[in-house]
This record gives structure tokens, sequence and C-alpha cells, in this order.
């Protein structure tokens, strides 16, 4: 098990001691906290409250990460949307720009409507003809 780095501190700071100095002269004893400590979790002992914080904080870090994970993703989905999108805008605005030069080709000639007879009953469109 490995002993966290406020507990650590915690057992330095009990014990009167730099905490370079347990991980360097007194790192039997360091080892023999974690023995107990271990021991006591597993017989089902409460831990200290830092325990229980770091635990918390641990799992809250976890479900953050794994939103921030979701997140990325949705990004990344709504990026591509976004470039897709894009390039259809794009298509569309080269077809517009095709349509407004066919136009405007057209419109130096002059156009007539046709007499109103000879307007299409089924569409109620007039055909155009050139003069």
């Amino acid at each position: 098990m490995i002993l966290a780095a406020s507990a650590v501190k915690t057992l330095a700071r009990e014990a009167g001691i730099f905490r370079a100095s347990l991980y360097r002269t007194w790192g039997h004893l360091k080892d023999e906290f974690e023995k107990r400590r271990a021991a006591a979790w597993a017989a089902g002992q409460q831990p200290a409250p830092c325990e229980a914080r770091i635990t918390r904080l641990r799992d809250l870090n976890q479900r953050r990460a794994g939103k921030l994970a979701r997140t990325h993703t949705e990004l990344t989905q709504l990026k591509e949307r976004q470039r897709l999108l894009l390039s259809v805008l794009a298509a569309k605005d080269d077809e517009l720009q095709r349509l407004r030069r066919e136009l405007s080709t057209l419109s130096c000639t002059s156009l007539a409507p046709v007499p109103k007879q000879q307007e299409d009953a089924s569409t109620g469109v007039l055909p155009m003809h050139r003069t």
C-alpha cells in the first residue's frame, strides 16, 4: 500500500522529524505504519478524517475526469459536424454564385412575357421567350 503524502506529512510531524528523514532514515517505521494502516482498513476501522477526504476527493476527481472525457468526445464530434456543414455551405455558395452568373448573362438579353392566353393552366406559370 502506498502511503498518502498527507499521511506521511502527518506521521513526520507527529514524530518531530522532517519528512525527508522519514523516507531516508526511518523508512522501516514508515513501512510499519503502512502495514498497520492496511490492517486497520482490512478490519473495517474508520479511516482518519483526512483519509476519508482523500477518498472522497479521489472519487470526485474520477467522476470529473470521466465527464471531461465525455465533453472532449462531444466537442470533437461537434467540430467534425461544423467542418462538414461548412463544406456544405461552401458548396451551396458556389452553386449560388454560378446561378447568379447565369442569371446575369440572361439579363443581358431582354425577356418578354408570352401573352396571357398561352399560360400553362396546370402550373399557372407564364413561359418566357427571348426576343
